[in-house]
């Protein structure tokens, strides 16, 4: 590719994630990244036999996406989320600290069976709203939601889209990748508690004026559904199946009596789906696709540490860390699997360390976040108070993480 090709896949890249920042309706993302994609082909920047397998590839892992919040969104439409909230804060009374603790568990759980993005944009305002009729302060239980979209997706290949994009590459099924990903996981969760506790204490000092005393009925179809989703995947992967097939049928049993009942309309589940969104990503991967043609690949290449040691673990996540605060978590994981691929399961997964914990350090390194952001409205961080809290959490999560991953090593090798 020459300079000027490079020049533009850049320019490319850098426009697809300003207006996925900006997040105007009228202009979607895929607007910028699908026409930029068709454009480096036709001049050549990317071969076009490179763009059909990149998209090809891509594709069930994109699929696979639009299925969970499809069933993120049917679920909180059975009522979940607002059953969940109450509960927790039914059994903190007037707390806020227990409502604290009892969020960042919600969060977790959430985040790791219907992914980060149900977390930032369905949890969050509702135990925003909780925190207000509990008439406690409503930013340490915010930020629990937000940074634990991001940090605690580490623990299913479902649990975010970056996790499925590196899925395959790991060569593990479906249980033994939850099996490597388990103690980092609950070392990070634990990690993001202690530190947010820590920063918000003042706010967390703050009694309730109003304790919650009643719950709606608890969701019981779509609880039930959930969890036995989740076991599906684990059923599914040990068969070879793919784990689209429990999502999609889990999203028939709650999608099709709502359809019928005329309780969702196919209008409203196809915006739930976020077609435009999965354009975005298959079009962003093709000009990342163009960069990683260009030299890229090489780069990272000569970046990255070689070896599976605690080292070179921590190593592999800080660049993908920061990676993914420079150019976003998706393109970031996008150009450096191929590239970690070479170490195995190790290095892949300390990659998703680095780009599922790193993004909490700005606004720029996540869309979850972005989403965050937008769910806030009025009331979300500015930029800098957002990346100063991001910098008390996530060199700690990033070296606890990396440590748990590797003393899961020792025990589990990948």
């Amino acid at each position: 590719m020459t300079l000027a090709g490079v020049l533009l896949a850049c320019a490319l890249l850098g426009g697809a994630l300003l207006v996925a920042v900006i997040g105007s309706p009228r202009l979607p993302a895929a607007a910028v990244a699908v026409p930029g994609a068709v454009l480096l082909t036709v001049l050549g920047s990317v071969s076009w036999t490179a763009a059909r397998d990149t998209v090809t590839g891509l594709a069930p892992t994109v699929a696979f996406l639009v299925v969970l919040l499809l069933l993120a969104h049917l679920a909180d439409r059975e009522g979940l989320f607002d059953w969940a909230a109450a509960v927790t804060a039914r059994r903190s009374g007037r707390s806020s600290r227990r409502l604290f603790a009892r969020v960042v568990l919600v969060a977790a759980a959430v985040t790791a069976v219907l992914s980060l993005d149900a977390t930032a944009v369905l949890l969050t305002p509702v135990v925003v709203a909780t925190a207000a009729r509990m008439g406690v302060p409503a930013r340490p239980h915010a930020y629990a939601t937000g940074h634990l979209a991001n940090s605690a997706s580490l623990l299913m290949p479902v649990s975010n889209l970056t996790n499925l994009l590196a899925f395959a590459a790991t060569g593990v099924s479906f249980v033994h990748f939850t099996g490597l990903m388990a103690g980092p996981w609950l070392v990070v969760v634990a990690v993001e508690y202690a530190v947010l506790r820590a920063v918000f204490r003042h706010d967390l000092g703050t009694p309730g004026a109003v304790p919650v005393t009643e719950t709606p009925p608890a969701p019981v179809l779509a609880l039930s559904v959930v969890g036995l989703t989740v076991a599906g995947f684990a059923v599914a992967s040990t068969f070879g199946i793919a784990p689209v097939v429990p999502a999609a049928l889990a999203v028939l049993v709650l999608g099709v009596p709502r359809l019928l009942t005329r309780r969702s309309t196919p209008g409203e589940l196809l915006r739930a789906a976020d077609l435009p969104f999965a354009l975005f990503v298959l079009g962003l991967a093709v000009v990342v696709r163009a960069l990683q043609d260009a030299g890229l690949e090489d780069l990272l290449a000569a970046v990255l540490p070689d070896g599976q040691g605690l080292l070179a673990l921590l190593g592999v996540a800080t660049v993908a860390a920061v990676l993914a605060n420079l150019v976003n978590n998706l393109p970031a994981t996008l150009a450096l699997v191929p590239v970690a691929a070479a170490g195995g399961a190790p290095a892949l997964l300390a990659v998703l360390i680095g780009v599922n914990v790193g993004p909490n350090l700005t606004y720029v390194g996540s869309l979850a976040t972005l989403l965050w952001r937008k769910a806030l409205g009025t009331d979300a961080p500015g930029a800098l108070r957002f990346s100063a809290v991001g910098l008390a959490t996530v060199p700690v999560t990033l070296v606890a993480g990396t440590a748990a991953l590797w003393l899961g090593l020792l025990v589990l090798p990948g």
